[in-house]
């Protein structure tokens, strides 16, 4: 039987059956392109990976699905490829090749059952959301601390500041208002993201339905602009790692850390880091997977 083998790992947590699930096909050059969607469809997570051999320089490239849609660009799909190929190379240091170009991963093992890394994520394009009273008004809270704003990093990524923390766990959105405003900005997938805390210590949640993701336990991919986001508006300092609860509500508690650089008066490094451990696996009848490819 021809088999197409894929690890499942737990992402953004130090625990297994917690943080973000991932699903990464180790060797995917022999998987027709056309199936590749419908594999992670099937899977159901918020990301799949597709790893192939390199071709830029890195030590892997990967293609990120969603169960929806490609996507160029995740946080918590690069950690957890990261560690499957640093295990599989032997090395700390991995660079992963992206739909936005590379991404180095420096893995650190203090705890030999969940290793941790550290990306060094893409700098995001930043933008006034230009509607923010519909979604205000679709995510059920009456305003935001600070002004609602659009990052774009290969996710666009929409974050609204609530008061609270407990503010931040009791939004109830309107999914079908939140894929409607996504439809409207001409986008296939929008991340929204409400956030509330102080200092080092903050609580997110984020939405987007209109990609078949209603929540998500851990964005790494929105942990890099939201320390960029309260840099730039001064509720911490430049270059301070900043910890990131998020995944409390859907029964997988997730943590992750992140901060954002700058160097010349410009944006010059984000850092997203986290913990990932492998805890299964699985596989797909290649042979009988073939026939229903077109």
């Amino acid at each position: 039987m021809e088999r197409w083998n894929y690890r499942i790992l737990d992402v953004f947590t130090d625990r297994p059956l917690a943080g973000n699930q991932l699903a990464v096909f180790e060797d995917a050059g022999d998987l027709p392109e056309s199936l590749l969607q419908a594999l992670a469809l099937e899977i159901g997570f918020s990301e799949t990976v597709f790893l192939y051999t390199p071709v830029a320089g890195g030590d892997g490239r990967m293609r990120i699905f969603t169960p929806a849609h490609e996507v160029p660009f995740a946080g918590h799909p690069t950690l957890g490829t990261a560690v499957v190929l640093s295990e599989r190379l032997a090395r700390d240091d991995v660079v992963l090749e992206t739909g936005r170009g590379l991404v180095p991963v420096t893995i650190t093992r203090a705890s030999e059952l969940a290793p941790r890394g550290t990306m060094q994520q893409p700098i995001p394009s930043v933008a006034p959301f230009l509607t923010p009273t519909p979604l205000l008004s679709a995510l059920g809270v009456e305003r935001s601390v600070l002004p609602v704003t659009m990052y774009d990093n290969g996710i666009p990524h929409v974050y609204v500041m609530l008061e609270r923390p407990e503010d931040v766990a009791a939004v109830k959105p309107n999914a079908t208002a939140l894929t409607e405003i996504t439809r409207s900005l001409g986008l296939p997938m929008v991340g929204f993201n409400v956030f509330s805390g102080a200092e080092r210590s903050w609580k997110t949640r984020m939405f987007a339905p209109a990609d078949g993701i209603f929540e998500d336990s851990a964005t790494g991919s929105a942990a890099g602009p939201l320390a960029l986001h309260l840099a730039r508006h001064g509720l911490i300092p430049w270059d301070t790692e900043i910890r990131i609860a998020q995944g409390a509500e859907m029964g997988r508690p997730s943590e992750l850390f992140a901060r954002a650089a700058l160097i010349d008066n410009q944006v010059g490094k984000i850092e997203v880091s986290g913990h990932a451990l492998a805890i299964g696996g699985g596989w797909f009848d290649g042979a009988l997977l073939r026939g229903a490819a077109v």
